[in-house]
């Protein structure tokens, strides 16, 4: 997003200070969604929510891709990169002491603690998006969250997903795909499903956690050998870096005020 002339705004400003397109990022923050569940959400007509939701691409804020469960519908998802930079370079185009600094992710809270926040990763294999997806909270909440990962349909963990954690040091060689069913009866805080189509069949948690989902394509459906579809997974593990680093925000904030409404009960 461009810098501004003299005596205009940025962009990005303009963007975000419109309320239903502040109301659509805050939405898309949570989880993404489709156009339907947006309107919805918003309460406003779907050709008003399609017209911003276009501003917002346009200003490269939000980002769509089509499902893989129906194609003709398309899930939005909010860049958080692009917005922390451009609301950096805002700050800094105002003056040059706002130009703010990212925040480093915080850990929710010491592995000794009483009870860990835990994540469930769902996809459909529980071959390559979720088990890279577990392996990295783990590692970057320096085992803080507890993460597990399992599938619909799983099959054999691929071998390209072990090979992009082994770059980043870790190693899941070892690891074996399991069925969802087998964590219905588990208590987690957040289950977050990584394949439009698993979302589609996604069963009720008695333990009623806070469903979020990641429109993530699926890297082993590039029609090529492993070592030829390798950068598709690389690209994967790179996007679930960066959107588990933000989330690491969101589980830290969550837990905060947990223990802080618990005090003063």
């Amino acid at each position: 997003m461009g810098s501004s002339v003299a005596g205009n705004p940025p962009r990005f400003v303009g963007l975000v200070a419109h309320p239903l397109r502040w109301h659509l990022l805050r939405e898309l923050v949570q989880s993404d969604r489709a156009v339907r569940e947006l309107t919805q959400l918003i309460d406003e007509p779907q050709n008003l929510v399609s017209y911003h939701l276009r501003q917002l691409r346009e200003g490269g804020l939000v980002f769509a891709r089509r499902s893989s469960a129906d194609g003709r519908d398309s899930y939005y998802a909010i860049d958080l990169g692009a917005c922390q930079e451009a609301l950096q370079a805002a700050g800094g185009s105002l003056h040059p002491a706002l130009w703010l600094a990212p925040v480093p992710p915080t850990r929710p809270a010491s592995r000794h603690s009483r009870r860990r926040r835990r994540v469930l990763f769902l996809c459909t294999g529980n071959s390559t998006r979720s088990q890279i997806a577990e392996a990295l909270l783990e590692r970057m909440s320096d085992g803080t969250i507890e993460a597990a990962s399992a599938g619909s349909h799983p099959k054999a963990l691929h071998p390209n997903a072990v090979r992009v954690l082994k770059r980043r040091g870790i190693d899941i060689s070892a690891n074996r795909s399991k069925h969802l069913d087998g964590f219905l009866s588990q208590r987690f805080d957040m289950v977050i499903t990584l394949c439009d189509r698993v979302r589609e069949v996604c069963p009720e948690f008695p333990s009623h956690p806070q469903l979020v989902h990641w429109s993530v394509p699926d890297p082993a459906l590039e029609r090529q050998t492993d070592r030829a579809s390798y950068p598709a997974f690389e690209r994967t593990a790179t996007e679930l870096e960066a959107r588990i680093s933000f989330l690491l925000h969101l589980l830290a904030r969550s837990q905060t005020t947990r223990r802080s409404t618990h005090a003063h009960r």
